[in-house]
């Protein structure tokens, strides 16, 4: 899967470094172990994690742990090896888990009252950059290669405005290539000048300081994409994933909306539906990543 990346790199910011990334043990049948991507400050992640599994340990009456995963295909590894049931993570690597290990998908997030989000090409206001024709030569940082809203649409926009002609041949359009390890990490090494843009998540400039948000913009916006999963392995115990899935959904009601924030910050969940994924898994094809 990552052949195609002979003259892509990785950032390592701040924090990055913080997560633990031993192997988990196995989970039991009477527990639940839930993986989490870095969209965001790992560290910050480790805080929300505990704060949520406590929470869910309550409600469904089992045991509830969470661990941080290095990237997406780390998740979909540790639902593949039995490491964690559950995981939280995006349209595209949700689709390759499910063609690789039949993962299912439970719930997707609401954002503004709607299951879907876009990713965005953002650049810095004093870079003179205004549209993507601009970038010609330029270095931009992706989140992750395996990731739809942090690398596969937004790089879509440049094919899109026929600059070129399909995911490989960005790294003749395009000076380096990045992939950061998450979106607030893409965004810090664009809003710092370690590159010249960032794909990622429509909303993560949000992810910047308020000082930050004033410095950069947005040139180019993608196709509306599916939001972001909540899947679990097949072999989950039936009863476990119906209870899970109805403690997620009290996060709806009033008195429990705050706990959102731990959770990346949706504005609520919905029952998953897969055919949503038929044009991610459609275009993971063309881009001979399924």
């Amino acid at each position: 899967m990552m052949s195609h990346v002979n003259r892509r790199h990785f950032i390592m910011l701040t924090g990055a470094s913080l997560v633990s990334l031993s192997i988990p043990a196995i989970a039991q049948p009477n527990q639940l172990r839930l993986a989490f991507i870095p969209q965001e400050n790992p560290d910050k992640l480790l805080g929300d994690i505990e704060a949520i599994t406590s929470w869910l340990s309550m409600e469904i009456g089992v045991p509830v742990e969470g661990f941080v995963t290095i990237d997406h295909a780390a998740a979909v590894e540790a639902l593949r090896n039995g490491d964690a049931d559950i995981s939280f993570m995006g349209a595209l690597p949700f689709v390759l888990a499910e063609k690789e290990i039949g993962a299912v998908p439970l719930l997707s997030e609401v954002y503004r009252d709607a299951p879907s989000y876009t990713g965005r090409i953002f650049v810095r206001h004093d870079s003179g950059i205004k549209t993507l024709a601009d970038l010609e030569g330029r270095d931009i940082a992706f989140a992750d290669p395996i990731s739809e809203s942090g690398y596969m649409y937004p790089l879509a926009e440049f094919e899109r405005a026929g600059l070129i002609s399909n995911l490989n041949a960005a790294e003749d359009f395009l000076g380096r290539i990045f992939f950061a390890g998450g979106y607030q990490q893409a965004m810090q090494a664009m809003a710092e000048g370690l590159v010249d843009a960032a794909g990622a998540s429509q909303y993560a400039d949000l992810l910047l300081t308020p000082e930050q948000q004033s410095q950069v913009t947005w040139i180019a916006e993608s196709k509306s994409i599916p939001s972001h999963v909540v899947i679990a392995r097949p072999e989950l115990d039936p009863g476990l994933r119906k209870s899970f899935v109805a403690a997620m959904m009290k996060l709806n009601k009033a008195e429990h909306r705050n706990k959102l924030r731990h959770l990346y910050g949706p504005d609520g969940y919905v029952k998953a539906d897969p055919s949503v994924f038929d044009e991610v898994r459609n275009m993971a094809k063309r881009y001979g990543l399924l």
